[in-house]
């Protein structure tokens, strides 16, 4: 399995919402949107529905850490609006064109997410992205706006402040520009 990374650059994450508006649907743009500010698993944004948005707010139970979660989406209140306005409570959020064997609607599986993203990715130039990026995405901005690791270490379930920041890829920034300044001009 290949190490996903989190998008850096800000001017990256705007380029990669206009592709997936130009090669996708409102759908794939709010699933990135969504994903990139909320730091869920794609496991469970999959599953959301529409009712799951209280008063933007998140409620649920993750699928991995089996642990209640609430998360305050306010600060994409009108993301939200725009998408949800036309769908029904019990809708999933990133529906498939797919029915189930009760002919009923269902969700975009993993896969389908990671294709959407990586299509997008691959037409602006960026690599080593998947669906996990959203999450690294949200941790890397988080915590380089805000330097709080002991929250952020929270908000993940990670075990550790240095686990959490090597999932965001600051270790191996502050690595880089480590070896720089250390060994800028050394041998010249």
């Amino acid at each position: 399995m290949k190490t996903v990374e989190p998008i850096r650059n800000i001017e990256d994450i705007k380029e990669l919402k206009k592709s997936l508006a130009y090669y996708g649907s409102n759908r794939d743009v709010f699933l990135f949107v969504l994903g990139i500010n909320c730091g869920l698993r794609v496991g469970d944004m999959l599953t959301l529905k529409k009712k799951d948005i209280k008063d933007y707010q998140l409620k649920l139970k993750e699928s991995k850490t089996k642990k209640n979660k609430t998360i305050t989406l306010l600060h994409i209140k009108n993301d939200i609006d725009d998408y949800i306005k036309f769908l029904n409570d019990d809708d999933y959020l990133f529906k498939s064109n797919k029915l189930n064997q009760d002919g009923q609607q269902k969700a975009i599986s993993r896969v389908q997410a990671y294709r959407i993203l990586n299509k997008s990715a691959e037409s602006i130039g960026i690599s080593d992205i998947g669906t996990h990026s959203m999450r690294k995405t949200f941790g890397y901005h988080y915590y380089k706006r805000t330097n709080d690791v002991a929250l952020l270490m929270d908000l993940f379930n990670h075990s550790s402040q240095s686990v959490t920041l090597r999932y965001i890829g600051i270790n191996q920034d502050v690595l880089n520009q480590s070896i720089t300044t250390a060994m800028s001009g050394l041998y010249d």
